[in-house]
C-alpha cells in the first residue's frame, strides 16, 4: 500500500489518484461479480483510497480498515453505480464518507465551533525539522480541520460538497479552512523554515 505521507508542503496538494480511468469492460465484469475485475479495481484505486483515509485519520491501521470497508461495500453497491459521475469521483465520495464516519465514531468531531476548535490547538511545530515536514504539520491540526484541508486542497471538494459531508453550512468549512491554512502558512513563514524546506 502507498505511504500517503506528504513530505513537503507542496505535496499536500499532489493529485490523489482518483482521476484514473476505469474501462467499461472491467466495470461490467465487476458488476457481474467477477473477482478478477474487483482485483483490477483494487489494484488501481486501493492506493488512493488508503492515502485519503491515512491523510485524514493519521493512522495506518485505521486507513487499512477504511479500504477494506470500502471494497467490501463496493461488491454490493457497484450495481447501483449509474455512471453519472466518473467512477473515481464516486469511489472518492464513498471513501470520504467512510473516513468522516470513522472520525465521528471515535468522537473526534466534538468541537463544532471553529473558534473553539483552534483555541484548544497546540503550537503546530516546535522546530525547523517539523516545519519542513508537511505530514507532521497536518497531524498537529485538529482532526476536523485536517479533514477539511485534505478534502478541499487535495481532493478538490467544494465547500457545498463539504457542507453535505459534515452536515454543516458552507461558511463553516470555509472558516475552518481559512484558519487551518493560516496556521500552516504561519509555521512555514517562521524564521529558519525556508532553509529547512530547501533541504527537505
Amino acid at each position: 500500500m502507498a505511504d500517503g505521507n506528504p513530505s513537503s508542503v507542496s505535496e499536500i496538494r499532489a493529485p490523489s489518484g482518483f482521476g484514473l480511468e476505469l474501462d467499461r469492460v472491467t466495470l461490467e465484469r465487476a458488476r457481474r461479480g467477477e473477482m478478477t475485475a474487483f482485483a483490477a479495481i483494487y489494484e488501481r484505486f486501493g492506493g488512493p483510497c488508503y492515502n485519503l483515509a491515512l491523510r485524514v485519520l493519521g493512522e495506518p491501521a485505521a486507513a487499512e480498515d477504511i479500504v477494506q470497508e470500502i471494497f467490501l461495500k463496493l461488491m454490493g453497491s457497484l450495481r447501483g453505480f449509474r455512471g453519472d459521475a466518473p467512477f473515481g469521483a464516486w469511489l472518492k465520495r464513498m471513501t470520504a464518507n467512510a473516513t468522516i464516519d470513522a472520525l465521528r465514531a471515535h468522537q473526534r468531531f466534538r468541537d463544532e465551533d471553529p473558534d473553539a476548535l483552534f483555541e484548544a490547538m497546540p503550537a503546530l511545530a516546535a522546530d525547523a525539522e517539523d516545519r519542513a515536514d508537511a505530514w507532521s504539520m497536518l497531524m498537529r491540526l485538529p482532526p476536523r480541520a485536517r479533514a477539511v484541508v485534505i478534502l478541499h486542497e487535495v481532493e478538490g471538494y467544494t465547500h457545498k460538497e463539504m457542507a453535505e459531508l459534515f452536515g454543516q453550512s458552507e461558511s463553516y468549512s470555509k472558516s475552518i479552512l481559512a484558519r487551518a491554512l493560516k496556521r500552516l502558512n504561519d509555521v512555514v513563514a517562521e524564521p529558519g523554515s525556508k532553509e529547512a524546506m530547501d533541504h527537505a
